[in-house]
């Protein structure tokens, strides 16, 4: 009877062990290989709080009445190692404007961070952790790699600070375009795996266990309307942080314009989508790639332009030296261009201070000052002479050339600047169209 038993005992867990087996899929492949390299950002940012004044009388409600108090403000978010020397890729918005940031890898450890370099523009930022000892990683799915429509997409984050979740879904749609916080951000990845707050940052995977993208947004207002910023654009922009610590920003040496129906039927042109080539500067990247005025601009990287703001946007997510492929209409026939954009050069960014602006500029011991004015241009019409010190860009300190070129570049696909203008004694906040 003994013996009989034990033989159920044993035929009984067979079936368990079998089905344990059969539900070992791709997915729990990728998530129990690459879940150690997956990481939950904490962050502290000190910030002034107001705090109503104890007298209560009326002057507190005239006047405000608040007592401005520093007060420490925590954030969270997710990240992923991408080297196994410790350096992690995460969001831009989940550790800005941070005094201290700790990452905490999937065993438990803790470890500080310190900013390698971030960028705004494209929502990416690069992390450093010391630790003993090798750590897990991740890699970037190959570049170039294709993105098919429908297949399975996982997401491993924090979500509201519950490490390690995993959501499962499909890659939507790619070359997405979307606006949040006042910004275009192009050409994402959209899904429907399940993304909430504390997500930012961290990888979407395919089956493969490559990380396809960086999760970052979701439509508050709708459900399984998730984006991530892709592979190819990470590798570019991490490769550009981690070795300068910014982006370089890229030139190209093209204007453009958005395409009237009418003008693009009278070219043959009888799609929706696309822009109008005005301007090719000599012996600029585009004219090196053949791309001529009155081209029709149809497509970056396979992904359609859909106006003339998407496209400068855009290219603010390519990098100096990052070549990419566009798709010209011209003749009546499709053309396959390669493009290798350059870095800004310095004379170009002050030739676009004086073209729009209507200044230049010079470095004294006071700052930066307003050498001339243009007549006729928008600094004039704002009441801006020679000798204004020019100390702030969009709310960058710019004492030197440099500084004011940087800012400029950064702030290139605004529709207007706001100056810090000091006058003698006084300060004044000065805006000018762009």
């Amino acid at each position: 009877m003994r013996a009989a038993g034990l033989v159920l005992l044993l035929l009984l867990s067979l079936p368990a062990r079998a089905d344990l087996a059969r539900r070992r899929d791709a997915v729990v492949d990728v998530v129990q290989r690459v879940s150690p390299a997956v990481v939950h950002i904490g962050t502290q940012q000190v910030v002034e709080r107001g705090f109503r004044g104890r007298s209560g009388t009326v002057f507190d409600d005239l006047f405000g009445g608040l007592d401005r108090r520093p007060e420490a403000v925590e954030g969270l978010g997710s990240g992923v190692l991408i080297d196994p020397s410790g350096v992690v890729v995460t969001n831009d918005h989940v550790i800005r404007g941070a005094t201290a940031i700790h990452v905490v890898l999937a065993d438990g450890r803790q470890l500080d961070a310190e900013v390698v370099g971030s960028d705004a523009d494209n929502d990416l930022a690069v992390l450093r952790v010391q630790a003993k000892g090798t750590l897990p990683s991740a890699r970037l799915a190959p570049q170039g790699s294709e993105l098919l429509m429908g297949e399975t997409a996982i997401a491993i984050g924090s979500p509201f600070g519950l490490s390690k979740t995993v959501t499962v879904g499909a890659v939507s749609a790619t070359g997405r375009s979307f606006k949040a916080d006042g910004r275009v951000y192009n050409d994402f990845v959209q899904t429907d795996a399940s993304i909430n707050p504390g997500n930012s940052g961290g990888p979407l995977l395919n089956v493969d266990g490559e990380i396809i993208g960086i999760n970052t947004a979701v439509f508050s207002s709708a459900q399984g309307i998730g984006f991530a910023i892709p592979a190819d654009k990470v590798r570019r922009i991490v490769a550009e942080l981690t070795q300068y610590g910014k982006v370089r920003p890229a030139w190209v040496g093209v204007d453009v314009q958005d395409l009237p129906r009418r003008l693009a039927l009278h070219l043959g042109w009888d799609r929706t989508h696309g822009v109008i080539v005005t301007g090719v500067d000599e012996g600029s990247p585009a004219q090196r790639a053949g791309i001529r005025r009155g081209d029709i601009l149809a497509e970056v990287d396979s992904a359609r332009v859909t106006d003339a703001q998407d496209f400068r946007q855009r290219m603010r997510g390519y990098t100096a030296l990052s070549p990419f492929l566009v798709q010209v209409f011209r003749d009546g026939a499709p053309r396959e261009l390669q493009v290798a954009p350059v870095e800004f050069p310095a004379q170009k960014v002050d030739a676009l201070a004086w073209d729009r602006l209507g200044m230049r500029l010079k470095e004294l011991r006071g700052g930066l000052v307003i050498q001339s004015t243009k007549a006729g241009s928008v600094a004039e019409a704002a009441g801006l002479s020679p000798g204004d010190v020019v100390s702030k860009l969009n709310g960058a300190p710019v004492a030197t050339l440099a500084a004011f070129r940087e800012a400029l570049l950064s702030a290139r696909g605004s529709r207007s600047l706001l100056l810090v203008v000091q006058r003698g004694r006084y300060g004044y906040y000065v805006t000018l169209p762009f």
